[in-house]
């Protein structure tokens, strides 16, 4: 199965805070701080 380019920079998004504070990642925080151009549900369907 293959993802989306959407899917991709989200999950490079996730990977890169993750590795910043080893904490969990809110949906609305990525929203905020990457403009991916989507919503935070958005962001957690695609992540499912």
């Amino acid at each position: 199965m293959d993802i989306t380019e959407r899917q991709k920079a989200i999950l490079m998004a996730i990977i890169k805070e993750f590795m910043g504070d080893a904490e969990e990642v809110g949906s609305l925080s990525l929203v905020e701080k990457y403009h991916l151009g989507v919503s935070s549900a958005t962001i957690r369907n695609e992540m499912v």
